[in-house]
């Protein structure tokens, strides 16, 4: 088992509740730490989930406010009146432009504080959204500014990039997990408690895990 530490963005849902697992088994739960993000998000419900999840695992969590970003965009992800749709370009406005730069970058920042080179990020453009700060060629470009910004060797690890949902689901049961993944954490846009059914992160959360169990049968 690495001796080196890791940070995991975390915000409470499928993916990077399975990245923290994960972490932990590569890692150890001494050398893991956690950092979520509260930034308006009309599905706050996750950072309850996250806060929970963390304790119940033992890992440190830190939490920053970043609702500033209200202040200069607006999304229905973000706006609780607003109705989740799709553009003409299938681009769903539940995108929050510069989400995830701020994100890396905010962790970035934590990790040099703590001497943390790994940087866990559960995002991946095979079953996705089609958000355009969840490709392989964004986080490899986020790294090499990182590095390039404070002059340390930050390593960006995105180990859902190339999984289907269904595959993220086999790695949850594969850690031994399934069960608690599905019943701790919380993905749905409109922050309904056990899952909407309706909204993309609900449909991709569900069809992925109705696709993996009809294998195990």
């Amino acid at each position: 088992m690495s001796q080196e530490k890791a940070l995991v963005i975390f915000s409470g849902g499928q993916d990077s509740t399975t990245c923290l697992l994960q972490a932990i088994a590569t890692y150890g739960k001494e050398n893991v730490q956690t950092i979520s993000f509260a930034y308006g998000q009309r599905h706050a419900i996750e950072l309850e989930k996250a806060k929970w999840i963390a304790q119940d695992l033992g890992v440190p969590q830190t939490i920053l406010d970043l609702s500033l970003i209200q202040q200069i965009t607006d999304n229905a992800l973000m706006n609780n009146t607003a109705t989740i749709q799709s553009d003409t370009k299938g681009m769903p406005n539940t995108f929050v432009d510069g989400r995830n730069a701020l994100f890396i970058l905010y962790a970035a920042i934590y990790a040099k504080s703590q001497a943390i080179k790994h940087i866990i990020v559960g995002v991946c453009e095979t079953d996705f959204s089609g958000y355009p700060d969840c490709r392989d060629v964004f986080i490899k470009s986020m790294n090499v500014t990182l590095n390039l910004a404070m002059d340390y060797a930050f390593q960006l690890h995105t180990p859902l990039m190339y999984l289907t949902k269904a595959q993220t689901w086999a790695l949850a049961d594969s850690l031994g997990y399934l069960d608690y993944i599905r019943e701790h954490t919380h993905t749905c846009y409109l922050g309904v408690v056990g899952g909407c059914g309706e909204c993309p992160s609900c449909q991709l959360r569900n069809q992925g895990l109705m696709t993996y169990l009809a294998t195990k049968e």
